[in-house]
């Protein structure tokens, strides 16, 4: 569960912390010599606690820190200081370069690849079921026992249904059970290997690796680079925040304090969820009931929107093509501050994959998650117990701050196009998990969804699952509910925003 805090975690927020320090701390002609000694600080001592060896812990560490800093991996097999190449991303305009995603190759456990096997559990019973369902001949009994031939095997689960002992089960490597687009392979040592074709920047494989092995790049240093010099700056944080920094960190103070880092503002992306929502209930009543759209898919998650896109390609025009709320309340806030630049604060790594974009990149200037915010606060000393405010926030409305559960998007969707068209009889379906989703629009190829609103999620649960949250599903989705109970208004259509919403047109 999200909610326990492993070593993996306390490693990454430390690395995380230390990043956001040296960027606040240090002058930039002291960076290479301050970053050299950061996996010293983080692992102390001569005695290894977590690997075989002091040593590479620190060079694990060394390697965290370095995808911290947006730069790259390097080789292991040549020598190279940390800081090499810090000189070439000191300036804040500077992005991640892709890939978002990466394994630290020597952090990797190679655990086995897909495998049915049996267990010791097994009796050796005079049944043998497993023998018997097994449509690949792949079982026999051997010495007794039921023994499985790997070649023959096709993973079809039959003998595991079978087997009255449960001796029999399948394993998978966490990382890519949890990849929904089958992305991660294997390198000539059997490392994990994640083939960034394939790849949706969804993050979950980095919150499934219980080595810690795969992470992502931030732009924690850039941020506050960017937040040193002359000029307004704001941050919009996506409604699944509610929550994850503590039962006593209400949406009021966690407003408070990141204008204490720095930010002139705070707006809630929920006001593009509204916006979002009456665009695409609009979409849907001109082109799909009244038109001849077969379904139209919603846009919000960008890991969802690739996948489709790229591999339902014949069906990639009935994805929606409207501003997602992160872009479309960006669009709001230049609006109102044109020399402003912008922070999105979210729940997952797939937004950092949006943000590459170059249509993106002139609305969007850094995307943050709310693990990487909850150690600029460490890093800055800030205390969320020391607030006190009675400032309530209420920029938006109870339907765009649900846009974080699934189901929650295409319900706030199909709410507008019932009142906009009353005898509207919308069907609706949703999927989270990109294996999900991709069964989802293998029934709208069949014609099974036709005129459908279709919502996809790439993370279980919705956003309150993604990679850079802090809280468990079922808590988060606690949390969220009562915000949106909270809102004064609860329809996107009532958004005291729509007066904005040509600001969502002429997109792409």
């Amino acid at each position: 569960m999200r909610d326990d805090f492993t070593p993996i975690t306390n490693l990454r927020r430390k690395v995380f912390e230390a990043i956001a320090k040296l960027a606040w701390e240090t002058p930039p002609e002291k960076y290479a010599e301050r970053i050299e000694k950061i996996p010293f600080e983080i692992i102390p001592g001569e005695d290894a606690h977590y690997r075989e060896s002091v040593f590479k812990e620190r060079a694990i560490i060394g390697e965290r820190i370095r995808l911290a800093l947006g730069l790259g991996l390097y080789p292991v097999d040549e020598p190279s200081p940390i800081s090499e190449g810090i000189e070439d991303i000191t300036i804040p305009e500077i992005y991640y370069e892709p890939p978002l995603i990466n394994v630290i190759p020597f952090a990797c456990d190679a655990c086995p690849t897909r495998t049915v096997w049996v267990t010791n559990n097994c009796r050796g019973c005079l049944a043998h079921p497993c023998v018997q369902v097994c449509p690949k001949g792949a079982v026999s009994i051997i010495d007794g026992v039921s023994v499985i031939d790997q070649e023959k095997c096709i993973k079809c689960g039959r003998c595991i249904q079978a087997c009255p002992y449960n001796a029999i089960v399948e394993y998978d490597r966490p990382c890519a059970k949890a990849c929904g687009v089958d992305a991660i392979g294997s390198d000539e040592k059997g490392r994990a290997k994640i083939n960034h074709d394939k790849c949706v920047s969804c993050g979950l494989c980095v919150v499934n690796c219980p080595f810690g092995a795969i992470t992502d790049k931030t732009q924690i240093f850039q941020l506050i680079q960017a937040m040193k010099e002359d000029g307004e700056f704001y941050a919009e944080i996506a409604p699944a925040f509610v929550g994850q920094f503590g039962p006593l960190a209400t949406p009021d103070i966690i407003t408070e304090a990141i204008k204490a880092l720095g930010f002139d503002g705070v707006y809630e992306v929920a006001i593009g969820a509204d916006l979002g929502s009456v665009e695409e209930a609009n979409h849907y009543i001109n082109k799909v009931l009244h038109g001849d759209d077969k379904f139209l898919g919603t846009s919000c998650c960008p890991s969802w929107s690739v996948m489709a896109k790229r591999d339902f390609p014949d069906m990639a025009e009935n994805i929606s093509g409207e501003l997602t709320p992160m872009v479309g309340t960006a669009r709001i806030i230049k609006q109102q501050h044109p020399n402003a630049k912008i922070c999105f604060i979210g729940p997952c790594s797939s937004k950092k994959l949006e943000a590459m974009r170059k249509s993106v990149r002139s609305d969007v200037d850094f995307v943050i998650t709310f693990e990487e915010l909850m150690a600029m606060f460490a890093a800055k000393g800030i205390d969320l117990a020391s607030f006190k405010t009675e400032e309530e926030v209420d920029q938006a409305t109870g339907a765009g701050r649900g846009y974080p559960i699934a189901g929650n998007v295409a319900k706030a969707i199909s709410e507008n196009i019932k009142k906009l068209e009353p005898d509207a009889n919308v069907q609706t379906d949703h999927a989270s998990g990109l294996r999900e989703c991709a069964k989802m629009l293998k029934l709208a190829q069949r014609g099974k969804r036709d005129k459908y609103l279709l919502e996809g999620m790439a993370c279980p649960e919705g956003c309150i699952g993604g990679c850079g949250t802090l809280l468990s599903e079922r808590r988060a989705q606690m949390n969220v509910n009562k915000f949106i109970k909270e809102a004064k208004e609860q329809l996107g259509l009532d958004s005291e925003y729509m007066d904005d919403i040509a600001v969502m047109k002429d997109i792409k």
